[in-house]
């Protein structure tokens, strides 16, 4: 089975590489347009044109709707933008490695702010999302990471990621765009349900990175465990009750997983690419021991798609077009 990659992705679209300005799709006489984010209620009479994203997640979302010339700053790169949307990303001004402070946010003088993570909203980053709304700066935070942990769905799925996208599609007058996208992606979740069966339900551990020597795996509550379960394999940690978290490399081993995803992070320190934990399992005698080493089933997947985003079905894609493959190799 032949999955899409994201770049067709975008083809099917149409979005990013439509030549026609963002503004050009949103109608004259665009009327009011309110969004519920995490709790609060937001609402814009004209479609934002000086937009300021905190993070990664948000600014590739705004990219793949093809709203760069929308965006003022970005900032908090935490791995390498897809190649799909370097170049639009090179024009976009970087306000700060990290989270900007208020000061800063506030004198780029935006009319929408956007995060994925709680943490920007912060004091010791951009402030309350509360205190923007009150000046009239709609903030829009992902459901995946609200203030309140109550308001956080359960489970973490696509069909949140859709709505976060049909949302801001909205909001910035270009609906179409928003819909063409979540069509796009939804074609090949329907290619990863038909290739499930073939997986044969091989277990699966995801490798993020390692903290003073032990290593930390995704467990049964985060997005590593829907694309899993979609991909029609098993989490071999999803008893623990976790996105992330630290186990033992005894406990890799008892496990012993047909497959190991490795988070490929770009920050460069030693150890988070992915090459180098291939390298490393390898040369271990514990690890090098696991099914996934010797049989060279290690799946190397940039740590940004494993955290929900418009690059999510990225993980998807790679992940279900390896297990089936190992499931042929016989795993």
């Amino acid at each position: 089975m032949i999955l899409i990659p994201m770049a067709a992705v975008l083809a099917l679209a149409g979005c990013a590489a439509d030549a026609t300005s963002p503004a050009d799709d949103a109608p004259a006489d665009a009327e009011a347009v309110t969004v519920t984010s995490c709790g609060t209620d937001l609402t814009v009479t004209a479609p934002p044109e000086r937009a300021v994203t905190l993070e990664q997640g948000a600014t590739e979302v705004l990219l793949a709707l093809g709203l760069e010339d929308r965006m003022i700053g970005t900032s908090y790169l935490t791995d390498a933008v897809a190649p799909e949307y370097a170049d639009a990303y090179a024009a976009v001004p970087v306000l700060a490695d990290q989270y900007p402070t208020a000061e800063q946010l506030r004198a780029e003088n935006p009319d929408f702010v956007y995060s994925m993570r709680a943490s920007a909203f912060g004091p010791d980053a951009v402030g309350a999302r509360a205190d923007l709304v009150e000046l009239g700066v709609p903030a829009y935070l992902s459901a995946n990471d609200c203030e309140d942990p109550a308001l956080i769905a359960d489970e973490v799925g696509f069909e949140t990621i859709f709505s976060e996208v049909t949302d801001i599609a909205a909001l910035f007058g270009v609906p179409d765009r928003g819909e063409a996208l979540v069509a796009g992606q939804r074609a090949v979740l329907e290619e990863v349900a038909a290739a499930a069966p073939d997986a044969a339900g091989l277990d699966v551990a995801w490798l993020y990175s390692t903290v003073n020597g032990a290593p930390v795996v995704a467990g049964g509550t985060g997005l590593p465990q829907t694309l899993t379960e979609l991909a029609g394999a098993t989490n071999a940690f999803a008893d623990l009750d976790a996105q992330w978290t630290e186990t033992s490399w005894d406990q890799i081993a008892q496990r012993d997983p047909d497959v190991l995803v490795l988070a490929d992070l770009s920050r460069g320190l030693d150890g988070d690419s992915a090459e180098d934990k291939t390298a490393m399992l390898r040369a271990d005698p514990v690890t090098a021991g696991l099914a996934a080493v010797r049989a060279d089933r290690l799946v190397a997947v940039p740590a940004t798609e494993m955290d929900p985003s418009v690059r999510s079905i990225d993980a998807l894609a790679t992940l279900s077009e390896a297990l089936v493959a190992s499931a042929g190799a016989g795993a």
